[in-house]
């Protein structure tokens, strides 16, 4: 019932992803404001043809072919893609035509997106984009089947465990971080078995790995926390393997060792399963889960947990699933996109003025 993420967001993020230069947003100016404004900061040109009333009615052929024209002029682009919106879409402009029109150089993906795709996931989205790069032969045949089968299961998560599923959820923002850090602290005073696990999505996990960063090794050095983290450097799209590579390259420069590796970053649906099956090996008395605590199974384990969000409609779903204390961190993506290293988290800068 409450407003969920766009298809045609899930497409612009992804063609960043691929390194994408320019996206074209082939529908009104006003579409996807905030998202296309967010990506400049990633170094993506996001343009639109900016379509009116008018053009909902005649089309708007000539007016995409020009935006492609002038944005090859502008940026001298390698790799542009073509994004449909609502408007667009209904009105069944033939976008791949007008890109044949525009000949432009550079490599030109065409993505037939908008809201009601499907059941309106937003990772139908993302998922036309990868087929729109197999196409044309950006990413191997093997890498969307990947990459379409962990969408899938992502939004099987978001339906059964997160914030999709079917019914009105109000926004909570958790519980109190001064109090949930204090709990966590006098753990480590105590010498309680502490396990921090990264199950992190794309970007944002140079956010949520800011709890990871903390040297609980130095100030509590005879109890290290366990950490688990979905930071593989060799899966994924460019982008997303580079974020790995980034934080995991920080971590080390600061003497923190992950102990265990689940995957890469894109697979978060699944690498908090792989999570567990350490967890349950382990009596661990305390789980830290940071990033997509929703994808962790915890329910499958005995012991007290803390879940750090950045979604303020996953509170409740969280505290359903089993996690006893939840905190939220606010806009993960404006803080992390066109980052390279680590930013500080609200629940890590609380934690530090404590220490």
């Amino acid at each position: 019932m409450h407003p969920r993420p766009s298809p045609i967001a899930a497409s612009l993020y992804t063609l960043r992803d691929l390194n994408a230069d320019v996206i074209v947003l082939h529908g009104p100016h006003g579409c996807c404001f905030r998202t296309g404004r967010l990506l400049e900061n990633d170094g993506v040109r996001v343009v639109t043809t900016a379509m009116s009333e008018n053009d909902f009615i005649f089309g708007a052929s000539e007016k995409l072919e020009e935006t492609l024209q002038e944005a090859e002029k502008l940026f001298h682009p390698k790799l542009v893609g073509v994004v449909g919106t609502c408007a667009s879409m209904i009105i069944g402009e033939d976008m791949d035509e007008a890109v044949n029109n525009a000949n432009i150089s550079a490599t030109v993906l065409t993505v037939e997106s908008h809201g009601g795709l499907s059941e309106g996931d937003n990772t139908e989205g993302a998922i036309a984009v990868l087929e729109a790069a197999e196409r044309k032969g950006v990413i191997p045949h093997e890498e969307t089947e990947r990459q379409s089968k962990m969408l899938k299961k992502a939004t099987e998560i978001e339906k059964t465990r997160g914030m999709a599923q079917g019914k009105y959820i109000a926004p909570s923002y958790g519980d109190d971080k001064e109090e949930v850090a204090q709990i966590l602290l006098d753990a480590f005073a105590n010498g309680d078995k502490i396990v921090l696990v990264l199950n992190a999505k794309k970007e944002t996990s140079y956010l949520f790995s800011d709890i990871l960063k903390i040297p609980f090794q130095d100030i509590y050095p005879e109890n290290h926390p366990t950490i688990i983290a979905n930071l593989d450097t060799e899966i994924g799209l460019p982008r997303i393997r580079q974020h790995a590579h980034n934080i995991k390259t920080e971590l080390d420069k600061n003497g923190i060792k992950v102990d265990l590796i689940t995957g890469g970053l894109d697979e978060y649906p699944v690498t908090g399963i792989k999570a567990v099956e350490c967890l349950e090996k382990n009596n661990f008395d305390i789980v830290v889960v940071a990033g997509v605590p929703h994808a962790l199974p915890i329910e499958k384990l005995n012991c007290k947990s803390i879940a750090i969000t950045d979604g303020p409609r996953l509170v409740e779903p969280l505290k359903n699933l089993g996690y006893t204390w939840v905190v939220t961190e606010l806009d993960a993506h404006a803080k992390t996109l066109g980052t390279d290293k680590i930013v500080s988290s609200d629940f890590g800068i609380v934690l530090r003025e404590k220490l």
